[in-house]
């Protein structure tokens, strides 16, 4: 008998044994989920509010008949993020080649991430930049310097608008890996610096070694006036649409309105987007005169859309307002507006555009913007997909597409982008200084409010072909968005 206990003994101590060093032997393997709750959330998100749920087979109400089938379908998707790609209707992630629909939407591990995003707080450096072609046909690219975020790292270094970067840590930039090297995990590198001389890029032997922290940007960089002739030109360049600055922009506007100025150019050539009540208060501000008037219509999913016209059609307009809660807004009165724009113009910045057209002459001069005509909102795992209540087993929350906007006349579908009354683009080797009247676009504004026909001639230089920008890979993804979801959807439908 005591032989007996002893083997056992030993036979439970070799098991624990064993178990242990398998423990550790799986701590680098991925665990599989089976805990099915973010995926539950997923699916039962973008059913109720995916602008394009019905499109998509597998959000069907009628796909599943039960909580059983459901289950079943979603054990298939171990990640939530292949889950959420594969129930958007056609994402950009899986047609990248100009067939996709969903060019937009996207879902996040954690909201925290997500909100400062949305405010205009991100990881960063200071380095707001372009990225182009470094030649036709070549899948080398190069950066150049739009402009430095004041208080930042950058804002430290020798480094300014108009700089040239070819590479990372001393790795050229392509196509294939400029993501890792500027967004990737690693918050310090080194920037590799070039000049631009007879049309050719040579690296000129300069680095500038940056660090990204938690940066807040103030969207208005420049406000300012400037005179020519008998006219006051007021000029913002306003850098995105984040509601909590919303106050310092009717500051912006007060100083504006107290100078006096008779015209008004806004620069939106490096604004993204952002939020739809903020572009409702910019429009106001810059108008006065249409409080109470459609600005924009919203247009959401059949099922979402029968409710709203049955119970709440008022909740689809966005209006002219007077007001920033109690606050009187500080409105200029006008009845023409210059408004430049780029190829990283996109969302809520295009929204202002479309939005005021019915209302004032717009005047827009730049290049052909991105296209964003649909607008998202943040849903949460939460019992009515709002920020109260969330689940908290994971921070998972979702930014899908949730309706196409409109203006007054029912005019939306802009999917090609704006194009400009006056084409004028960018060129990396002659940028000029923002706010100088100097400066190739606002000059050619300027040259238009006066009517002389005189604009500063920018000196020749190479037309470098787009690729993308900082703030479009950078967590913002071109956004328009609402600042939260619709209650009582849930009980209702």
């Amino acid at each position: 008998m005591k032989t007996k206990f002893k083997i056992l003994i030993l036979l439970l101590l070799a098991g624990l044994i064993f178990q242990s060093c398998h423990d550790k032997d799986d701590s680098a393997v991925p665990v599989v989920k089976t805990n099915l709750e973010v995926q539950n959330f997923i699916w039962k998100g973008l059913n109720l509010y995916y602008l394009w749920q019905a499109d998509v087979p597998n959000l069907s109400d009628t796909r599943f008949a039960n909580q059983t089938q459901l289950d079943a379908f979603l054990t298939g998707y171990p990640e939530p993020e292949t889950l959420f790609q594969n129930l958007l209707n056609k994402p950009v992630s899986l047609f990248p080649n100009g067939d996709a629909i969903d060019r937009f939407s996207w879902i996040v591990s954690d909201y925290l991430v997500l909100e400062g995003q949305l405010q205009g707080s991100t990881t960063n450096n200071g380095v707001e930049f372009g990225l182009s072609y470094k030649s036709s046909g070549s899948t080398e690219i190069v950066g150049w310097v739009r402009y430095i975020i004041p208080g930042s790292d950058a804002a430290n270094k020798d480094i300014h608008r108009g700089d040239i970067f070819y590479g990372v840590n001393g790795t050229q930039l392509t196509v294939s890996n400029y993501q890792a090297l500027l967004f990737g995990t690693n918050n310090d590198y080194t920037l590799n610096l070039a000049d631009i001389s007879g049309g050719v890029i040579t690296p000129n032997g300069r680095n500038i070694a940056l660090t990204k922290t938690v940066l807040d940007e103030n969207p208005i960089l420049v406000n300012t006036v400037i005179t020519a002739g008998t006219h006051k030109i007021g000029y913002l360049m306003y850098n995105g649409f984040y509601s909590n600055y919303d106050t310092q922009l009717n500051t912006a506007f007060a100083s504006l309105k107290s100078q006096g100025v008779t015209d008004f150019v806004l620069d939106l050539r490096y604004n993204g987007g952002g939020s739809i009540q903020t572009a409702t208060r910019l429009a106001s501000m810059i108008t006065g005169q249409f409080t109470g008037q459609v600005f924009a219509k919203q247009q959401w999913n059949a099922k979402i859309q029968s409710y709203f016209d049955a119970n709440s059609s008022q909740s689809l307009l966005n209006l002219f307002t007077d007001k920033i809660g109690t606050t009187p807004i500080n409105s200029l009165n006008m009845t023409k507006v210059y408004i430049l724009t780029s190829r990283g113009t996109a969302s809520a910045s295009e929204l202002v555009i479309n939005g005021l057209k019915p209302y004032v002459s717009v005047v827009q001069i730049g290049d052909v913007t991105v296209g964003k005509n649909v607008g998202s909102v943040t849903l949460y795992d939460s019992p009515d997909f709002g920020n109260s209540n969330r689940n908290p087993n994971h921070r998972y929350a979702m930014q899908p597409l949730v309706l196409k906007i409109v203006n007054g006349l029912g005019f939306g579908d802009y999917q090609s982008g704006l194009v400009p009354n006056y084409d004028l683009k960018e060129t990396p080797s002659n940028l000029g200084v923002l706010g100088n009247p100097s400066e190739p676009l606002l000059s050619l504004a300027i040259a238009k409010i006066t009517g002389t026909g005189k604009r500063a001639q920018p000196s020749p230089g190479i037309e470098l072909d787009y690729f993308k920008d900082s703030k479009s890979i950078n967590g913002i993804q071109n956004q328009m968005y609402l600042e939260k979801a619709p209650a009582g959807l849930l009980k209702a439908l």
